[in-house]
C-alpha cells in the first residue's frame, strides 16, 4: 500500500502524522510511504531522517494525494485537504465532526473512507488513540491556566502553589478521564488546593487511590459545581461523551459569581466546548475575556509541545496502520470491531451513531458500508 503524510495546514499545528521508525516498520513491510517536503520540520524531523528509513519525499501536498492510497494525518482536513479526497482515499487522522456539520458535509461529498482517532477503541473499551493526546493536553491544561493567572496575562494574578503564609489558588477540574486526571496530576504536583468532579462513583473512588489523596473528589452535579464556582481561580473542563458533543457545565450566566480574572481552559473545545461561552483560539491568540473571565480554549493544545507530541501519538497510532497497509483496510475493519469504531463516513454515508444525532442525519451501519470501502 502507498501511505501518504502531508504536512499538517491546521493554523499553529507542528505534530506530524509518521516518525522515521515508522517509516521504516511500512517499508519493512513491503509498504511505500510519500512523505511531503517539510512535513516532519515542526517536530525536529528532517526530510532526510525519513528518507534514510526508506520514505519518498514528495514536494506538496497534491502529489501526496495522487500518489497516495491511504491518508495519514494529526488534525481534521481543512478544506483545501477536503477538497484532494477522493472515493478511493482512506483518511486516518483526528476528526471530531459532532460539532462540525461542514468538515462532514464534505467528507461525506468526498466519498473517502475516513476512521476517526478518536472513537477508535481497545478490547477494553478504552480509546488507545485519543489516550495519549488527553494525557499531553491535561498536562498542558494546567500549565497554560498557571501562566493565563498572571497579572500581564489578564489573570488574578494569582500563584497556583502560594507561599508560606499565603494560601494556594483553587482548582477546578472538570471530567475525571485521562485529560482530568493529568491536569489534576500537574495542580497537585504544583501544589494548587484540587478539587476533581465527575459523575461517575466509581471513578472518584480510583481517583482518591491515584492521586494518593491529594486532591478532593466530588460528585459533578450542577449544584455543587455551581457552589464551588465563587471561590475558584481556575476551571479546567475535561468533559468528553464518545463521538459527541462536549456536554455544557458552566453556562454564561454562572460566569457572574466567578472572581474577576478567573480562568477557564477548555479542553473539550474539539468537540464543541464544555463552557457555554467557549469558542476556538490558536496558539497565537490562545484567550478572550468574557464577563471578567479569561477563557483558553486552544483547539490543537497538544500541537504547542509537537516534540512530545507527534511521538506520543505515533507510538499508538502505528500499529493501525501497519495492520490498514497489511493487510488492507477492509481486511483490517472486519477482524477489529474496535476499529471499525473508528469509522465515521465513508462512501457518502455516515456511519458514527453519535456524529449522526449530533447533526441530525441518518447513520448507516459500518458493516453494511464495507462493501464501499476500496480494497488495496
Amino acid at each position: 500500500m502507498r501511505v501518504g503524510v502531508p504536512t499538517e495546514v491546521k493554523v499553529d499545528e507542528y505534530r506530524v502524522a509518521i516518525t522515521p521508525a515508522g517509516v521504516r516498520e511500512l517499508t519493512d513491510s513491503g509498504n511505500q510511504v510519500l512523505i511531503q517536503a517539510g512535513a516532519g520540520e515542526g517536530s525536529a524531523i528532517n526530510d532526510a531522517d525519513y528518507v534514510a528509513q526508506g520514505a519518498k519525499i514528495v514536494p506538496d501536498a497534491d502529489a501526496v494525494f495522487e500518489g497516495s492510497h491511504m491518508i495519514v494525518k494529526v488534525k481534521e482536513p481543512q478544506p483545501e485537504e477536503v477538497a484532494r479526497l477522493e472515493p478511493r482515499h482512506v483518511l486516518f487522522t483526528y476528526l471530531h465532526l459532532a460539532p462540525d456539520p461542514e468538515l462532514t458535509r464534505g467528507l461525506v461529498e468526498s466519498g473517502a473512507t475516513c476512521i476517526a482517532y478518536e472513537t477508535v477503541e481497545d478490547q477494553h473499551g478504552h480509546l488507545p488513540l485519543l489516550a495519549p493526546m488527553s494525557e499531553v493536553a491535561g498536562k498542558l491544561a494546567t500549565q497554560a491556566g498557571a501562566f493565563m493567572m498572571e497579572k500581564p496575562l489578564g489573570g488574578r494574578g494569582a500563584l497556583i502553589g502560594g507561599v508560606p503564609g499565603v494560601a494556594a489558588a483553587k482548582v477546578m477540574v472538570i471530567g475525571g478521564g485521562v485529560v482530568g486526571t493529568n491536569a489534576a496530576i500537574i495542580s497537585i504536583g504544583m501544589q494548587g488546593e484540587t478539587y476533581v468532579y465527575d459523575r461517575s462513583i466509581d471513578r472518584l473512588r480510583e481517583l482518591e487511590i491515584e492521586l494518593g489523596g491529594h486532591a478532593s473528589t466530588c460528585f459533578a452535579s450542577t449544584l455543587e459545581i455551581e457552589q464551588r464556582l465563587p471561590e475558584v481561580d481556575l476551571v479546567i473542563g475535561a468533559v468528553l461523551v464518545r463521538g459527541a458533543k462536549a456536554p455544557r457545565v458552566i453556562t454564561r450566566e454562572q460566569l457572574k459569581i466567578m472572581k474577576p480574572g478567573a480562568v477557564l481552559v477548555d479542553v473539550s473545545i474539539d468537540q464543541g466546548g464544555c463552557f457555554e461561552t467557549s469558542h476556538a483560539t490558536t496558539h497565537s491568540d490562545p484567550t478572550y475575556e468574557v464577563d471578567g473571565v479569561t477563557h483558553y480554549c486552544v483547539a490543537n493544545m497538544p500541537g504547542a509541545v509537537p516534540i512530545t507530541s507527534t511521538y506520543a501519538l505515533t507510538n499508538a497510532t502505528m500499529p493501525y496502520i501497519l495492520r490498514m497497509a497489511g493487510g488492507g483496510v477492509h481486511a483490517a475493519l472486519e477482524h477489529d470491531p474496535g476499529l471499525a469504531l473508528g469509522v465515521n463516513v465513508v462512501g457518502g454515508a455516515i456511519t458514527s451513531l453519535p456524529v449522526a444525532e449530533a447533526l441530525g442525519e441518518q447513520s448507516v451501519p459500518v458493516i453494511e458500508t464495507l462493501a464501499s470501502i476500496p480494497r488495496v
